[in-house]
Protein backbone atom coordinates (compact mmCIF):
# COMPACT_ATOMS: atom_id res chain seq x y z
CA UNK A 1 0.00 0.00 0.00
CA UNK A 2 1.43 3.55 -0.75
CA UNK A 3 0.15 6.05 1.51
CA UNK A 4 1.00 9.40 0.99
CA UNK A 5 1.46 12.28 3.21
CA UNK A 6 -1.74 14.35 4.08
CA UNK A 7 -2.11 17.73 5.21
CA UNK A 8 -5.47 18.72 6.44
CA UNK A 9 -7.50 21.70 6.91
CA UNK A 10 -9.43 22.76 10.18
CA UNK A 11 -12.75 20.67 8.37
CA UNK A 12 -11.39 17.51 9.08
CA UNK A 13 -12.67 15.86 12.39
CA UNK A 14 -9.82 14.51 14.70
CA UNK A 15 -11.43 11.34 15.19
CA UNK A 16 -10.46 10.90 11.60
CA UNK A 17 -6.85 12.36 12.17
CA UNK A 18 -6.45 9.91 15.16
CA UNK A 19 -7.61 7.01 13.19
CA UNK A 20 -4.92 7.66 10.10
CA UNK A 21 -2.20 8.10 12.44
CA UNK A 22 -3.36 4.90 14.01
CA UNK A 23 -2.75 3.41 10.74
CA UNK A 24 0.54 4.71 10.37
CA UNK A 25 -0.43 8.23 8.30
CA UNK A 26 1.79 10.95 8.33
CA UNK A 27 -0.66 13.39 8.90
CA UNK A 28 0.05 17.62 9.42
CA UNK A 29 -2.76 19.26 10.35
CA UNK A 30 -3.25 23.07 9.79
CA UNK A 31 -3.50 24.45 12.88
CA UNK A 32 -0.60 22.88 13.95
CA UNK A 33 1.33 25.25 11.59
CA UNK A 34 -0.31 28.28 11.33
CA UNK A 35 -3.08 30.15 12.95
CA UNK A 36 -6.67 29.44 13.28
CA UNK A 37 -8.32 31.14 10.04
CA UNK A 38 -5.61 31.06 7.92
CA UNK A 39 -6.75 31.41 4.06
CA UNK A 40 -7.00 28.25 2.23
CA UNK A 41 -5.01 29.86 -0.60
CA UNK A 42 -2.14 29.64 1.67
CA UNK A 43 -2.70 25.88 3.08
CA UNK A 44 -3.41 24.69 -0.36
CA UNK A 45 0.23 26.35 -1.00
CA UNK A 46 1.92 24.62 1.92
CA UNK A 47 0.54 21.56 1.12
CA UNK A 48 1.84 21.55 -2.55
CA UNK A 49 5.44 22.99 -1.26
CA UNK A 50 5.96 20.06 1.22
CA UNK A 51 4.63 16.97 -1.00
CA UNK A 52 1.53 16.48 0.63
CA UNK A 53 -2.35 15.83 -0.34
CA UNK A 54 -4.82 18.07 1.40
CA UNK A 55 -7.59 17.33 2.82
CA UNK A 56 -10.43 18.91 2.86
CA UNK A 57 -14.54 19.36 2.95
CA UNK A 58 -14.52 22.44 2.78
CA UNK A 59 -16.52 23.25 -0.55
CA UNK A 60 -15.02 26.59 -1.78
CA UNK A 61 -11.75 25.09 -1.12
CA UNK A 62 -12.53 22.80 -4.00
CA UNK A 63 -12.06 25.35 -6.02
CA UNK A 64 -8.20 25.67 -5.84
CA UNK A 65 -6.82 22.68 -7.60
CA UNK A 66 -8.48 23.62 -10.26
CA UNK A 67 -7.53 26.66 -10.55
CA UNK A 68 -3.82 25.24 -10.27
CA UNK A 69 -5.13 22.97 -13.01
CA UNK A 70 -5.98 25.86 -15.02
CA UNK A 71 -2.87 27.20 -14.62
CA UNK A 72 -0.24 24.49 -14.91
CA UNK A 73 1.14 24.41 -11.30
CA UNK A 74 1.34 21.20 -9.59
CA UNK A 75 0.22 19.34 -6.54
CA UNK A 76 0.36 16.12 -5.29
CA UNK A 77 -3.45 15.53 -5.02
CA UNK A 78 -6.37 16.99 -2.96
CA UNK A 79 -9.01 14.63 -1.19
CA UNK A 80 -12.29 15.88 -1.02
CA UNK A 81 -16.05 15.74 -0.17
CA UNK A 82 -18.99 18.00 0.18
CA UNK A 83 -19.50 19.44 4.02
CA UNK A 84 -23.33 18.33 2.95
CA UNK A 85 -22.26 14.99 2.94
CA UNK A 86 -20.45 14.73 6.28
CA UNK A 87 -23.88 13.03 8.17
CA UNK A 88 -23.12 10.24 5.40
CA UNK A 89 -19.49 8.94 5.93
CA UNK A 90 -18.45 7.45 9.11
CA UNK A 91 -15.14 8.23 10.67
CA UNK A 92 -14.56 4.82 10.11
CA UNK A 93 -16.05 5.19 6.24
CA UNK A 94 -13.70 7.66 5.52
CA UNK A 95 -10.93 6.13 7.00
CA UNK A 96 -11.11 3.21 5.08
CA UNK A 97 -11.91 5.19 1.81
CA UNK A 98 -8.42 6.56 2.04
CA UNK A 99 -7.15 3.23 2.75
CA UNK A 100 -8.75 2.02 -0.90
CA UNK A 101 -7.45 5.08 -2.39
CA UNK A 102 -3.83 3.73 -1.03
CA UNK A 103 -4.16 0.90 -2.50
CA UNK A 104 -5.16 1.83 -6.33
CA UNK A 105 -2.36 1.87 -8.75
CA UNK A 106 -4.46 5.25 -10.07
CA UNK A 107 -4.95 7.20 -7.49
CA UNK A 108 -4.56 10.84 -8.54
CA UNK A 109 -4.52 10.14 -12.21
CA UNK A 110 -6.43 12.99 -11.78
CA UNK A 111 -5.24 14.91 -8.89
CA UNK A 112 -8.73 15.61 -7.34
CA UNK A 113 -10.13 13.03 -5.32
CA UNK A 114 -13.56 13.00 -4.22
CA UNK A 115 -14.81 10.63 -0.77
CA UNK A 116 -18.40 9.72 -1.43
CA UNK A 117 -20.49 9.25 0.94
CA UNK A 118 -21.60 5.49 1.86
CA UNK A 119 -25.15 5.92 3.20
CA UNK A 120 -28.25 7.48 0.97
CA UNK A 121 -28.97 10.81 2.10
CA UNK A 122 -32.12 10.05 4.07
CA UNK A 123 -30.42 7.02 5.64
Amino acid sequence: MARFPLFTDNHIRQQIVDGLRARGWDIVRAIDVFPEGTEDDVLFEYAAQEGRVFVSSDEPAQEIPKRWLREGRAFRGMVCWPQRHHRLVSEGDFIAAFEELASRADAFAYPIEYIKPTRPPHA
